[in-house]
């Protein structure tokens, strides 16, 4: 990660710390409110064959590029197709997950929340945690 004069940052992912999300699932944090983003936060997600992360919601919006691989968006009581550069918007609060369409092939997604103080809840708990307490950002 480099650091420049105006506080603007070049980062490469690959010298990021990957953090466990369990279920086959690890993140990568990019852009973070401890580097001063104040409108939004960044990362990837990755999802090793077969893996599904359960259905949550944010309490802000959401987009999601697929990256690389085959995934199924769950939303709306519906399921979805979605293969690379795929792009999906999530308004705040409507439960979804995204599940890896191959048993046996990775696949990555890079999500964009619109706060830096986004939280997940899990529908099937009710569980609460801000997105930055997975990677400790």
């Amino acid at each position: 990660m480099i650091k420049t004069e105006s506080n603007s940052y070049l980062l490469h992912p690959a010298d990021i710390k990957k953090h466990d999300r369990g279920g086959g699932a690890s993140t990568t944090p990019l852009v973070t409110a401890g580097m001063g983003a104040s409108a939004f936060i960044t990362g990837y997600t990755e999802f090793a064959g077969g893996a599904k992360i359960p259905f949550h919601f944010h309490n802000c919006e959401e987009s999601v590029l697929l990256v690389e691989g085959n995934a199924i968006f769950d939303i709306d009581g519906q399921e979805f197709a979605i293969q690379p550069q795929d792009v999906t918007f999530i308004p705040a609060g409507v439960p979804h997950r995204f599940r890896n369409a191959s048993e046996t092939e990775p696949m990555k997604i890079m999500w964009v929340y619109g706060s830096p103080d986004a939280n997940r809840t899990l529908v099937e708990t009710g569980e609460t945690r801000p997105i930055a307490a997975e990677h400790k950002s």
